[in-house]
């Protein structure tokens, strides 16, 4: 890592410990208080990726002109940055409490994510041994990890749970999380949908669902649960 890497961590660590000392609000800051402000912070992180992603597509269709995709580029980039920044400064918000409460350090953090990347990657880190294994077939093996599911949090929003779901349990059960689980829709869709068709046959099927009075997010949750507990029961 470079040595002006080192110094940002280490002035940000810094800064942290003088809020705590000094700031009545940064004082009064517990795990729990700070929970639902690092889910809007990565909510936000989330919208800045999106919006560099979109003007991306719209430069290389040539929607907008060289101009001002340089200036709104630059903007959105800014905006990740500090998106980027907020996150980090989250994680090592917890990893101060924490500290302070006698439960791990810092380092105990970065060395578990160090030792689990390891560990997930057998045909780098430990060739004679690894048989092919997808990342998880590996996970499964774990002990923090009994179940294929178990990473899925239960609070994550319907699509993206669903969207999780579905790759943990193709990644076991193919190899590979773009593995086909032989789930089909009702009437079949084209194999050669792009993510804006797939956007607006998505966006059609809620205001079906609005119009016919069902909450399309309720209706994909009950869809997830179904789905959870029949791979549940394969299990068994």
């Amino acid at each position: 890592m470079e040595s002006k890497t080192l110094d940002a961590f280490k002035r940000l660590s810094d800064i942290l410990d003088t809020l705590r000392r000094e700031c009545p609000w940064d004082r009064k800051q517990t795990m729990k208080s700070l929970r639902y402000l690092t889910i809007e912070e990565v909510h936000e992180l989330s919208e800045a990726i999106v919006q560099i992603e979109n003007l991306k597509s719209k430069i290389e269709k040539g929607d907008v002109d060289d101009e001002s995709a340089k200036s709104q580029f630059s903007n959105f980039i800014f905006q990740l940055m500090k998106e980027l920044g907020d996150v980090a400064m989250h994680i090592l918000f917890y990893c101060k409490i924490a500290e302070e409460e006698g439960l791990f350090s810092t380092a105990d953090v970065y060395n578990t994510i160090c030792d689990k990347l390891v560990a997930r990657h057998p045909f780098i880190y430990d060739k004679e041994n690894y048989h092919g294994e997808s990342w998880e077939q590996l996970k499964t093996r774990e002990s923090d990890h009994r179940h294929v599911l178990d990473g899925v949090p239960d609070s994550l929003p319907s699509m993206v749970k669903a969207v999780r779901m579905q790759e943990k349990v193709a990644g076991k059960t193919t190899g590979s999380p773009d593995g086909d689980l032989g789930i089909r829709p009702a009437d079949p869709l084209p194999d050669n949908m792009d993510e804006r068709e797939l956007g607006d046959r998505l966006f059609a099927l809620v205001d079906w669902g609005r119009r016919h009075g069902i909450n399309a997010d309720d209706a994909l949750s009950l869809a997830n649960r179904r789905f959870a507990e029949s791979i549940s029961g394969n299990a068994q």
